[in-house]
């Protein structure tokens, strides 16, 4: 079964659900993937704080994740 991914998840949480998620994060200009805040920030809050449209981000996640 393929995760899926919500905006209301940590970004740690998410990280680890797949690696390869990290690219994702870093191409759309979220490179707080190493830092403190990732273990409790949501990727809601995260996308709010770097003015991003975090449903354009989810769905990117989730296409990769269903692609796999």
């Amino acid at each position: 079964m393929v995760a899926t991914i919500t905006k209301d998840m940590i970004i740690s949480d998410i990280i680890a659900i797949d690696r390869g998620i990290i690219p994702i994060l870093m191409e759309a200009g979220m490179h707080c993937v190493g830092c403190p805040s990732a273990q409790g920030e949501t990727l809601e809050e995260a996308c709010l704080v770097h003015n991003m449209d975090e449903d354009a981000l989810v769905k990117k996640i989730n296409e990769y994740l269903t692609d796999k």
